[in-house]
């Protein structure tokens, strides 16, 4: 994987920290140029500190503004080089009940999470169209994409907004040979050291591996979706989740009675 990716640049949005974070990390080990971006320049600066200086940038992004979005990718390309590969990572997850939700609350959550995977997205795809270059684009959605939970109305809007944007990008993008995929994380625990709670048991609970997931579980699926190993793969949906859509885990053994 590492020589696939060797001299590639790659840029990932929310990349300050979680899941981003992550995934720069590996994207950096396989020998990628990493431009990360988050809201928070100070935490993604501290971030990319921690990496090889030279093949990284890192800087502010607002991925709500297409702006922003575009000065970042401008400042990337001149710093590492032509953009091959781009994760729309960044995205915000409050939890409101409908009846309680301002307006202002579902707008942030739609902006940043819909509205920026597009923005980002599109400043990919027309930087890789434009330089005449095949690419990798990559969405991160959420199991919320495909099961509701109470308080994330606007979150399983966006995520499943995502999914449905992707595949459409997939077939907009095809005969340009850009490869366009979402990875779809389920609980993915952020702090090893959180608290235990009821609702971090109920998740465990249906999850058939009996773990919750990693940083490092998610960016390893984004290295397959980057690399020519999934050259033939575009406009799909890989969920990383431990077996949680598998089924209901939390049924106890039930054993038919026969006829």
């Amino acid at each position: 994987m590492a020589e696939t990716l060797q001299g590639k640049v790659v840029v990932i949005t929310g990349a300050g920290a979680g899941i981003g974070l992550g995934m720069a990390r590996a994207f950096h080990a396989a020998g990628a140029l990493v431009a990360m971006g988050d809201l928070r320049q100070d935490t993604v600066e501290r971030a990319a500190a921690d990496l090889c200086g030279e093949r990284t940038l890192a800087g502010a992004i607002d991925v709500r503004d297409d702006a922003s979005v575009l000065r970042f990718f401008a400042a990337a390309e001149q710093a590492l080089g032509p953009v091959t590969i781009a994760v729309a990572n960044a995205g915000v997850y409050p939890t409101r009940a409908v009846l309680d939700m301002v307006v202002e609350e579902w707008d942030r959550v739609i902006e940043t999470n819909l509205r920026g995977t597009f923005l980002t997205c599109q400043a990919a795809a027309r930087s890789m169209t434009a330089g005449g270059r095949p690419g990798k684009i990559i969405t991160v959605s959420s199991g919320a994409y495909a099961s509701a939970r109470p308080g994330a109305s606007h979150y399983c809007a966006s995520k499943a907004g995502i999914v449905m944007f992707t595949k459409t990008l997939a077939m907009e993008l095809a005969e340009a040979r850009i490869n366009v995929n979402c990875v779809a994380p389920g609980y993915i625990q952020l702090d090893p050291t959180a608290a235990d709670s009821e609702f971090r048991r109920a998740l465990l609970q249906n999850i058939p591996l009996g773990r919750f997931g990693t940083p490092a579980d998610v960016a390893d699926i984004a290295l397959f979706l980057a690399s020519s190993a999934a050259d033939y793969v575009t406009g799909e949906v890989f969920a990383v989740n431990g077996g949680a859509f598998a089924g209901r885990m939390y049924l106890p053994l039930h054993t038919a009675t026969a006829r």
